[in-house]
């Protein structure tokens, strides 16, 4: 096959990746593909037989060394997420953006960011009324009045 024919099929599997499922298998051929067409692309003249020997090899390759370290960077489970910054918010202030009845959701302000805040007290709470966040649960702040 000509390289430029490797190219399109390569760029063509790659297309094919983004209508599947993330598993990543069309992608590694895909770029098992474009290798062997850059390698045409760069002189190298084998036969066919060799052409596809090499796409299935440099295929699977790079599937077994990469394909892992790509799902996991991709899935985001690579990512360290700290807690001990949020747990800090247990005993801050923080300025309500929402009226809130008891055991309402609503929106705060705190830090500079916007939080989901929960009333756990009584009594219900209004629209920029400073409170106090007492418990944490997940990115929920759980908030009484002063």
């Amino acid at each position: 096959m000509l390289w430029w024919m490797w190219m399109l099929f390569g760029f063509g599997l790659l297309a094919v990746e983004m209508f599947t499922p993330g598993l990543f298998y069309f992608f590694f051929f895909g770029v098992g593909a474009i290798l062997v067409g850059l390698l045409g692309g760069l002189g190298l003249e084998v036969s066919s037989t060799w052409q596809w020997l090499l796409f299935s090899l440099l295929s699977l390759a790079t599937l077994a060394l990469f394909r892992q370290q790509l799902a996991r960077l991709l899935s985001g489970k690579h990512l360290k997420v700290r807690t001990g910054d949020l747990d800090s918010l247990v005993g801050e202030m923080v300025t309500l953006l929402d009226d809130l009845a008891p055991n309402a959701a609503g929106k705060a302000e705190g830090r500079g960011s916007s939080w989901t805040v929960v009333n756990g007290g009584a009594e219900p709470l209004s629209k920029g009324q400073r409170c106090r966040v007492y418990q944490i649960e997940g990115l929920t702040l759980w908030v009484r009045a002063l």
